[in-house]
């Protein structure tokens, strides 16, 4: 009886059951049977007609070679793993997925000041092959690798970029857990002073973590989320001033070589003029001495 079951138990039963799929859902064969589902998978998947037929357990129209038997395996399990990345954006996924939430099958933030917020996985990229699964914290909005080697090679795609902010719209008591926790940083002391969030052993992220905490903060933050602020009459006067300097230092290397070449000029005009100073006054003294006088 047990060899039995064992053979009749589908595809996608087995593969949600193996060892380090704990992350994974069972999609709905009609999903994967309605091809408006599948858009785009069949030039993104080699063999993908056969690995549709095992997806959903259906005879192959024309035998596998043995040769070909694992690449089959493999696109199979690249194809269902592209496919749960679309099923859990859908209403029943995400209520199944809620469900492994609620069990924390997920895990736990590792952060302190986090108060064990359950995780969500998430994916950096939709395109598989490029980076494996991360783990979400709605309270810190930082990304982990999951605590257990055995995730390790789960492509993050399996899950997409999509999905965490798709659960958190549609699960609005995960945003009310988040701000019943506390959103301290850790400091550290030395001597009982803080050490500056500058220095290269302080709290160097703390401009990524920090919160608005008043109406006037929180102002700002939505400005500088949505746009940039405009310039004020101050700030537009200063940048003219800003770029008048500029252009001037700019020039100054012409400019500094006419000035050098006036006080040049300037400097041979007085050499002159006091040569000529003297020889009148040497002159001039010399005739007085003689008897004679020039007035």
């Amino acid at each position: 009886m047990d060899y039995s079951s064992e053979e009749m138990e589908p595809w996608i039963s087995q593969f949600c059951s193996m060892f380090g799929h704990d992350y994974f859902v069972e999609v709905a064969p009609e999903f994967i049977e309605d091809d408006f589902n599948l858009t785009g998978l069949s030039s993104v998947i080699p063999y993908y007609k056969q690995a549709l037929d095992v997806i959903l357990d259906l005879e192959p129209e024309s035998p596998l070679s043995p040769s070909d038997a694992p690449l089959v395996d493999h696109a199979a399990e690249l194809l269902y793993g592209l496919i749960h990345a679309r099923y859990i954006l859908t209403k029943p996924g995400l209520h199944a997925m809620a469900e492994k939430y609620e069990r924390n099958c997920f895990g736990s933030c590792p952060r302190y000041y986090c108060d064990g917020m359950h995780l969500i996985p998430i994916g950096r990229f939709d395109s598989p092959g490029i980076e494996t699964v991360r783990l979400y914290c709605p309270n810190c909005n930082d990304i982990y690798l999951p605590s257990s080697s055995r995730y390790l090679n789960i492509d993050g795609a399996f899950f997409g970029t999509s999905f965490a902010g798709m659960f958190m719209k549609m699960f609005p008591e995960i945003k009310r857990q988040s701000n019943e926790r506390t959103r301290d940083i850790f400091q550290l002391k030395l001597f009982g002073f803080r050490l500056n969030e500058m220095a290269p052993c302080g709290p160097r992220m703390k401009w990524l973590r920090q919160w608005p905490s008043n109406e006037r903060e929180y102002k700002e933050f939505e400005m500088c989320k949505f746009g940039i602020p405009p310039l004020s009459v101050v700030d537009t006067v200063d940048a003219d001033q800003m770029d008048e300097d500029a252009e001037n230092s700019t020039n100054g290397g012409h400019g500094g070589s006419v000035d050098a070449d006036k006080n040049k000029d300037a400097d041979a005009d007085d050499v002159d003029d006091d040569m000529n100073s003297r020889k009148t006054g040497y002159h001039t003294n010399h005739s007085t001495e003689g008897g004679m006088s020039i007035i």
